[in-house]
């Protein structure tokens, strides 16, 4: 009976979805949320969310010029890095949320992470999607595109994009 109680509890708590790459802004946006939603007295079975983390992996191609003589002869070197920076990153992550005592869902995914992460909130019926901020100027941003800024204007869900504070000195 306390088995089937657990279940329904578990169903019933909201899903966090949280994106992580390998920046320090990640990584501080784990730690913050770890901290203010998943600290000690918030875990166990009342405890607000479930978290899914979700690390986007680029596809190989997405990293090269195709169309570049001996790009394709590369594909599967590319591809191997891109596995291996994956697997550092889910492995940090499962360090910072064990050191938490949390076990969260993670995920590896390959594509763009704009579009993986509004399909991880779509999928796990999430209510909070979290970021991390690169803090990137205006140029920058409109080069490279913001994951956050399309997050917040795609995902069906509550966004929440964590800064790390710019340091004094």
């Amino acid at each position: 009976m306390a088995a089937a109680a657990n279940e329904e509890a578990a169903e019933e708590k909201m899903v966090m979805v949280m994106g992580i790459d390998d920046s320090e802004h990640s990584y501080y946006a784990l730690e913050w949320t770890l901290e203010h939603f998943f600290s000690a007295k918030l875990r166990g079975p009342s405890a607000p969310f479930r978290l899914v983390i979700v690390h986007t992996k680029p596809t190989p191609s997405s990293v090269l010029a195709v169309g570049a003589p001996g790009a394709v002869d590369v594909l599967p070197f590319v591809d191997a890095d891109l596995r291996k920076s994956a697997a550092r990153v889910v492995e940090k992550a499962r360090e910072v949320c064990e050191a938490k005592s949390l076990s969260p869902l993670v995920e590896v995914v390959e594509g763009d992470a704009r579009y993986v992460l509004c399909e991880a909130v779509e999928k796990h019926h999430a209510d909070m999607l979290v970021l991390g901020s690169h803090g990137y100027g205006a140029i920058k941003r409109a080069v490279l595109g913001s994951v956050s800024d399309y997050c917040t204007h795609h995902a069906p869900c509550t966004v929440m994009i964590v800064k790390k504070p710019k340091s004094k000195g």
